[in-house]
């Protein structure tokens, strides 16, 4: 195979695992790459295997975690013990794959899990299961219309999250909206000057002074609120 052996990085996880990837981002098809079919087919989820990668024939076990057909790779995870991470995930190009071998799960309790020796304790343990029989079990049902509206309210959040940088206010500027976001939710700018609740502005330098009513009526609930966002600027502006 043509393509050199791309180093081997791991960074820490949020979820209590690691993340690492295999056989480089250039691979190509490869003559060895296991390839011909669709990935999902090739490397069915929740299956134990082995895989044997190019140039160099190093092999890794794991659990298929998922494939992805875009990316042309494959994710195995594999749990750990006695280590504060929970698993660790290798995400491999299935160009550098040259061999496979798909670990029989269905041995005997307590016998050999395959040809290497591998008892079913190992197998367990490398697949973070308690029972094998887990394996077999189908897979949960998974809406796609479930997983669609998750992603647009990712990206609205997203494009709202963006909407609360102001480029052209100044970093004290942006704090003290930040901090008024937090207090009052309903927090836009306009130009440089900050508005909240659709009825108080403030305006550079944004301190406690710069605070005013939008309209000239006073009293009520509009004072009130005004009092409250100017307890908030000068503790920011103070902190």
């Amino acid at each position: 195979m043509a393509e050199s052996k791309a180093p081997q990085s791991t960074t820490t996880m949020g979820g209590g695992g690691s993340y690492s990837v295999k056989g480089g981002a250039n691979g190509g098809s490869g003559n060895g790459g296991v390839t011909a079919s669709s990935l999902a087919a090739t490397y069915p989820v929740n299956t134990l295997m082995e895989l044997k990668l190019a140039p160099n024939g190093d092999t890794i076990r794991g659990l298929v975690y998922c494939t992805d057909e875009i990316s042309n790779s494959i994710v195995l995870k594999k749990s750990l013990v006695h280590t504060t991470l929970s698993s660790e995930i290798t995400v491999i190009n299935a160009a550098s794959v040259v061999g496979k071998k798909t670990m029989d799960v269905n041995k005997e309790e307590g016998g050999s899990g395959d040809e290497e020796g591998s008892s079913s304790a190992q197998l367990r343990e490398l697949a973070g299961v308690v029972n094998l029989d887990e394996l077999n079990l189908p897979l949960p049902h998974v809406s796609r219309k479930a997983l669609e509206e998750r992603e647009r309210r990712a990206i609205r959040l997203a494009e709202e999250s963006f909407s609360h940088i102001n480029q052209r206010a100044s970093p004290e500027g942006q704090k003290i909206f930040d901090k008024l976001l937090k207090a009052c939710n309903e927090v836009v700018w306009k130009g440089e000057s900050i508005l909240v609740l659709k009825e108080i502005r403030v305006d550079p330098p944004y301190t406690a002074a710069n605070c005013s009513l939008i309209n000239n009526a006073s009293g009520g609930l509009d004072e009130h609120s005004l009092v409250r966002v100017k307890k908030i600027v000068q503790a920011a502006t103070q902190s």
